[in-house]
């Protein structure tokens, strides 16, 4: 594999965990956001797809964004009667954001970015010996 293919590929799996790691501090930024009046829903997680993709300039797949979908899971329901948005039995919906989750999924981001920066690292290394050699 080219050496230029080889940080493409790094560059775009960098960029993929990038954006995972900003729906993820979405999510837990908004994981206390109820609605404001009753009825009204509250924050919902959202969620990261990946796909893989052909990209005919590189001559491999890369893998890129999908689609940033919401969670549709039960909202769980916490009893608080004085809340604006309690129903009349006093329920207030809350997101469906688990911050143990987000962190978990935080760290596996982190550690795909990792992966991905040392590649980078250890390719520019190697680019860099080989033009101390041509000199």
């Amino acid at each position: 594999m080219e050496m230029d293919k080889a940080l493409t590929i790094s560059a775009f799996g960098m960029q993929a965990q990038t954006t995972r790691l900003r729906v993820i501090a979405e999510n837990l930024a908004n994981q206390d956001t109820t609605g404001t009046t009753p009825g009204k829903a509250p924050y919902r997680r959202k969620t990261i797809t990946f796909a893989d993709a052909m990209d005919r300039s590189v001559g491999t797949d890369l893998v890129r964004v999908k689609q940033i979908g919401q969670d549709q899971s039960a909202l769980p329901l916490r009893y608080d009667p004085g809340h604006p948005a309690a129903d009349p039995r006093g329920y207030v919906q809350t997101p469906n954001v688990n911050s143990f989750v987000e962190v978990m999924d935080m760290r596996e981001a982190e550690r795909s970015y990792s992966a991905n920066l040392s590649v980078m690292q250890a390719t520019r290394s190697m680019l860099s010996q080989t033009i101390d050699m041509l000199k």
